[in-house]
């Protein structure tokens, strides 16, 4: 029986034996892109100061424009130049379509039911859908054009009253963007500001508050929370980010809430109603029977959110540091003024349709997406299934950030690349679409903004109106300006800057 005994734990020896190298001979070793070692439990997490992308960038200079880091126990891809971008964006776009599930997509995103963080499949694919043929159609976004005209004439009448007073841009353009967005995606506010007090019978709440939850709603969608990199560390919620997300959910829910409700009883008065405004446009569509897919009513308010996050502070940021970098460089305004005056004149205002007509500015705000880009990492992708990128091995499962501040900043396709130079755009005619992979403010492929067309059309007039409607020059001094940042899913100036204006076209325009 002994010797028996011993035959078995020898043939059970070498069967665990063969299957080792089985294993190894059927799956030898990967091939991982360079990147620093990761530390037990919290992997490269310790590398990542207050900016992750200036951190990464930093990273990227000693291991390389691929990098795979660690983030706890989860394989996170970095790719920092325009060549690495477009392997994950446009090579590989299929398997990096998704997103991975974060805490910000699920509890403040309607249990990732927006565009921003819904995973790839049948749902976003609709989702998406809806928005290129149903809303950022040519034919809807020209219907809306009066409104953005209407909030471009109220934001300088406000400006004009101020003149030759030190001012911060900061005040005025997130009233701005929200308004125009608010009235383009919902036909009213929905808020009240001390402005404005007409819709007060409608108002859920105040300005400053929709705001607040706006801020809060970016940075969690750009914060390191670690219970989604380490998910045993999830139920401590030791950063308090989670029960702060969760506050921030139910906020949004009862807004949106109320504004589907509103927008129902409207429909319920009229026979045959036509709809009015993208909100309108989703509850037409819900009620279709013949829809493949079904809109819930989280889809209704993620695809809502979605709509008013993504067309307010990204305007009112990139709008923002273009006169952080204008005002060190006089001469360029004074190119700007040159500009206007030959194509426009003195006697109007900038319209959309003029657009094509301003290469310098349209340049300027290329410069400014540049060195400024409205995501400096853009959202995560996500591999669903094993590939090889760029010649490297990467496992299924692996988050993909693109580093956009990175290749902003990057010499070697960049000429003077920490310079505010706009001329280097009039030289080089390169477009903002997604298909040049060294500017890439909106993204590229699957995964690009499907509002890129409107939110070039609010950024390029309102930058064009503040510049042809007025003379700028700083309050302080020079060095007051600063380039510092705060950090979110988008970067705003952590200083922003005085500055004074003075009309310079015909008081009644005002």
């Amino acid at each position: 029986m002994l010797e028996i005994s011993w035959v078995f734990i020898a043939l059970g020896a070498w069967l665990i034996a063969l299957a080792f190298l089985t294993k190894k001979f059927n799956h030898p070793k990967r091939k991982l892109p360079p990147g620093p070692r990761p530390w037990p439990i919290i992997g490269n997490l310790n590398l990542l100061g207050s900016l992750p992308h200036e951190s990464l960038h930093h990273l990227s200079l000693k291991y390389g424009d691929l990098m795979l880091l660690k983030f706890g126990s989860k394989p996170v891809l970095i790719a920092s130049s325009p060549e690495m971008a477009k392997e994950i964006l446009k090579t590989h776009d299929a398997i990096f379509a998704s997103r991975p599930a974060l805490a910000a997509g699920k509890y403040t995103s309607f249990n990732y039911s927006d565009i921003t963080w819904a995973p790839y499949g049948a749902y976003w694919r609709h989702a998406r859908k809806i928005y290129l043929t149903e809303v950022f159609n040519p034919r809807s976004l020209d219907s809306l054009e009066y409104i953005r005209i209407e909030e471009r004439r109220i934001l300088t009448s406000r400006l004009f009253p101020l003149s030759g007073k030190p001012i911060f841009l900061k005040d005025h353009l997130p009233l701005f963007a929200l308004r125009m967005i608010s009235r383009s995606v919902m036909s009213d506010k929905y808020f009240s500001d001390h402005y404005d007090q007409s819709n007060s019978d409608a108002s859920i709440v105040t300005f400053e508050t929709l705001q607040q939850m706006l801020d809060e709603w970016f940075f969690f969608g750009g914060s390191i929370n670690l219970g989604d990199w380490v998910p045993w560390l999830s139920w401590f919620d030791l950063q308090g980010y989670v029960k702060r997300m969760k506050e921030l959910g139910k906020n949004w829910t009862e807004f949106y809430k109320y504004v589907i409700e509103d927008h129902k009883s409207k429909r319920q008065t009229k026979k045959d109603f036509i709809p009015k405004d993208m909100i309108d446009v989703l509850l037409h569509l819900a009620d279709n029977p013949n829809l493949q897919i079904k809109l819930t009513a989280d889809n209704l308010m993620g695809l809502m959110h979605n709509f008013i996050t993504g067309g307010t502070d990204t305007s009112a940021a990139t709008i923002e540091w273009g006169f952080q970098e204008l005002l060190r460089i006089p001469n360029i305004i004074e190119k700007a003024h040159q500009e206007l005056d030959r194509a426009i004149g003195k006697e109007r205002w900038v319209e959309e349709k003029d657009f094509s007509q301003l290469p310098y500015i349209d340049a300027i705000i290329k410069e400014t997406f540049r060195l400024h880009p409205l995501c400096a990492l853009l959202p995560p992708h996500y591999s669903t299934e094993d590939c090889t990128v760029a010649g490297y091995d990467i496992p299924k499962g692996t988050a993909a950030y693109i580093n956009v501040w990175s290749i902003g900043r990057n010499s070697k396709y960049w000429d003077r690349p920490e310079e505010f130079i706009p001329e280097r755009f009039i030289e080089n005619n390169i477009d903002m679409k997604g298909q040049n992979f060294s500017l890439l403010p909106f993204g590229s492929g699957r995964r690009r903004c499907p509002g890129y067309n409107f939110g070039i059309k609010v950024v390029g007039t309102t930058m064009a109106d503040l510049l042809h409607g007025f003379n700028w020059k700083l309050a302080g001094n020079l060095e007051d300006i600063s380039m510092e940042e705060i950090y979110g899913l988008t970067t705003h100036p952590k200083r922003p800057i005085s500055m004074i204006m003075e009309p310079r076209l015909p008081l009644h325009l005002y």
